[in-house]
């Protein structure tokens, strides 16, 4: 266990601020049914779950839009001046990989963890681009120091707060996982996590692990005064004094509301489909381009691919 400590990190946090405070407890937690309550996130994402998260249109765009937004507040030009260059970013509860597919567009390697074995098969079955690894993120994360570069996180960090097990401690939990990943991040790595707190005593306590376990950073609270695009994400700094580090600008603050997809997508979302072009959507998963672009990514990461012919991506004939 390191050692690390911060002397400044409770300013950067303060749960306990009457914005943050109102932030979190008018939230669109009551909008949705929580995974969180049909039980353990191995049983709540089975098949039927996992196919869904694949198949359903608007659960894609809206997986695809937090994870681009977390993509967006790792900001990894910053950690080494190269933008250009592929970082290998782990993503915490991959699920099927949609936050993954966003690393993969960005040039980047990613190793993906999740409890649901469900979730990780169809992730195999639609050829993802990442390293799979099925865990329980409670239990700590098992690689070695420094390895990574950068985390992102979408919508599984609050599973961490519920006792789904007579052995399950939360508070435990949470200091066993935010340990490992700080000894599994380089100095001056980010994380990002895009989290659903059931309320204020689970965001104190979520942030109070983080902070002892040498973070530093703060909460960024996109949208705030809106019921349905509100979203909160967990940015940390590992290896960086609190008095040093920048947190990003939030979202919407001053009462912006994005007008698509039921208040779902944001500003960026939007120019990113404006630069795709006027009805274009991204390739078919299997299609030619997709499979197209998928080998031209796996080339630039140095991967040995297979060259291009009249058959690549064609179906098939089942006998």
């Amino acid at each position: 266990t390191h050692t690390h400590t911060h002397t400044h990190t409770h300013s950067s946090f303060n749960p306990q601020h009457p914005l943050l405070r109102a932030s979190v407890s008018t939230s669109n937690m009551s909008s949705f049914s929580r995974p969180e309550n049909l039980g353990p996130a191995e049983v709540a994402y089975n098949d039927t779950a996992a196919h869904k998260y694949a198949t359903n249109t608007r659960m894609r765009q809206i997986q695809l839009q937090m994870a681009e937004r977390a993509y967006e507040l790792l900001n990894l030009r910053e950690l080494d001046g190269s933008p250009g260059k592929s970082k290998l970013i782990l993503d915490i509860g991959c699920g099927v990989g949609l936050s993954g597919q966003i690393l993969s567009e960005n040039g980047h390697i990613w190793i993906g963890t999740d409890i649901s074995r469900a979730m990780l098969d169809v992730a195999q079955q639609i050829e993802c681009d990442g390293e799979l690894m099925q865990h329980d993120m409670g239990e700590g994360l098992p690689f070695r120091a420094g390895m990574f570069d950068g985390a992102i996180s979408v919508s599984a960090l609050q599973w961490l707060c519920n006792a789904d097990r007579k052995e399950h401690v939360p508070k435990k939990r949470l200091m066993v996982f935010f340990q490992s990943l700080y000894q599994s991040l380089a100095r001056g790595a980010r994380a990002v996590f895009q989290f659903y707190p059931a309320n204020v005593d689970q965001l104190d306590m979520i942030t109070t692990a983080a902070m002892k376990c040498g973070f530093s950073g703060g909460i960024v609270t996109d949208f705030p005064h809106s019921t349905k695009a509100k979203k909160h994400f967990l940015c940390l700094f590992a290896g960086v004094p609190a008095s040093q580090i920048q947190m990003p600008e939030a979202r919407g603050v001053d009462g912006a509301v994005p007008a698509t997809l039921d208040g779902e997508f944001s500003g960026h979302q939007r120019t990113r489909r404006k630069v795709r072009g006027k009805g274009q959507k991204r390739d078919a998963v299997k299609s030619r381009n997709w499979v197209l672009a998928k080998k031209e990514r796996q080339r630039k990461q140095g991967k040995d691919v297979r060259p291009e012919s009249k058959f690549t991506a064609r179906s098939r004939r089942r006998f």
